[in-house]
């Protein structure tokens, strides 16, 4: 075609835009989509639809026949036909790879890998297998009309087996895996959870005699999803204050007192270590959580060490969603901080936070037990690092900003 966008986009007379039709019936007939056609051809989609369905001839205009669409698409369609697989079979015989036959009929290597896999005769003696394309074709042919007919309502012998087990109260999965032990050359007699629980919840198809409650642990009659967000379990029993209503001074780094804490994990999770970071200073502070690292510890750990800070540098604390922060409304009444969240895998939202936390890992490193490091040596370790000159500060040390912060 040798026109990509119509130029000229005066309203047309009365005969006018005869080659864009045409173009646009042989772009719909070669299996492009309306959108991409009138793209093409340089016209609105809105035309493009009265062309393909006729136009009326309401409103004083002439009424206008449909294009013509009827041929299908010349490009691959979406099943495999007959004559690809027996191009499959044939550069199988000649031991082409799965690429090369996808790449010589321009589909994907996984389209070509998943037909050889479904529809190939297995030699079970002679560990071998080959593939048929006629009889693959009968296969695909045999298994592409809907609505299927479901795999416990079609076999008696399953259903009677599933039926007995659910009458002992197993469960779905128990009776999988019982199935695949009883049956185990049988492939027709082995399902897996899910078809159980669809034969338990389709009601009015006479699958299985006993009701959902009856029938399962949970006595649940309908499927609850996972995903709605009204019924969505809180993260704490107290309510979340999050990020988004923290105070404008805090983003801005410009007042001092607002704190970003985290902590970091030692081996199997088993031992922490609290980090605090002042946002507008960088200056740091380590908590020491010895034998436990849970809500409890960590809130009387925060309150000792905010309780030692002068008024001036006790704004607010923001921390990431964890278990930790249980506790969050105790040391909030505790010492008048208030506790602001970030949103769930955003760590960027606590960047001074994160940034520490990986030049700390250079003093104890991952996969170790964090236990063994006494207070003294966190205290140790945290004046060096508020005592190095940071790029962000000027080259300044969070100690001296932060005391000229204090200062002003």
């Amino acid at each position: 075609m040798d026109f990509e966008i119509r130029e000229d986009k005066r309203r047309p007379g009365p005969v006018g835009l005869s080659r864009e039709r045409a173009a646009y019936s042989q772009l719909m007939q070669q299996g492009y989509s309306n959108k991409e056609a009138c793209r093409i051809v340089g016209i609105h989609s809105r035309t493009g639809r009265k062309w393909r369905h006729g136009r009326s001839g309401k409103d004083g205009l002439k009424a206008a026949p449909p294009i013509s669409t009827a041929m299908r698409p010349s490009g691959p369609s979406r099943f495999l036909t007959e004559d690809e697989r027996i191009h499959i079979a044939d550069r199988l015989r000649e031991k082409a790879t799965i690429r090369q036959i996808a790449a010589e009929l321009g589909r994907s290597p996984s389209t070509i890998s998943r037909e050889v896999q479904r529809n190939r005769t297995v030699l079970h003696d002679y560990n071998r297998w080959y593939y048929r394309p006629h009889a693959a074709q009968r296969r695909a042919d045999a298994r592409r009309p809907r609505p299927k007919l479901r795999k416990i309502l079609a076999n008696p012998e399953l259903r009677d087996a599933v039926q007995e087990m659910l009458d002992e109260r197993w469960s779905p999965e128990q009776i999988c895996h019982v199935l695949r032990t009883r049956f185990p050359g049988r492939p027709e007699m082995h399902v897996v959870p899910e078809t159980v629980y669809q034969a338990l919840y389709v009601q009015g198809r006479g699958q299985l005699r006993r009701e959902p409650a009856g029938a399962l642990r949970s006595g649940r009659v309908r499927r609850k999803s996972r995903r709605q967000a009204d019924s969505r379990q809180p993260r704490f029993s107290s309510p979340m204050v999050m990020i988004g209503s923290r105070l404008v001074e805090a983003v801005g780094r410009r007042v001092p007192g607002h704190w970003e804490g985290d902590l970091i994990l030692g081996k199997d999770s088993r031992s922490a270590i609290g980090t605090l970071v002042e946002r507008a200073s960088r200056y740091v502070m380590l908590l020491h959580l010895p034998g436990d690292h849970g809500a409890e510890a960590v809130r009387d750990a925060l309150v000792a060490a905010f309780g030692a800070l002068p008024s001036r540098l006790r704004r607010s604390l923001t921390w990431d969603q964890g278990s930790e922060m249980g506790r969050h409304t105790e040391f909030t009444l505790a010492t008048g901080i208030p506790v602001y969240f970030c949103d769930p895998a955003s760590p960027w939202q606590c960047g001074s936070n994160e940034n520490t936390n990986g030049l700390l890992r250079q003093y104890f490193p991952k996969g170790t037990d964090l236990s063994v490091h006494p207070p003294g040596h966190l205290a140790a370790v945290a004046e060096q690092l508020n005592r190095r000159p940071r790029k962000t500060l000027g080259w300044e040390t969070p100690f001296e900003r932060l005391a000229g912060l204090v200062a002003a």
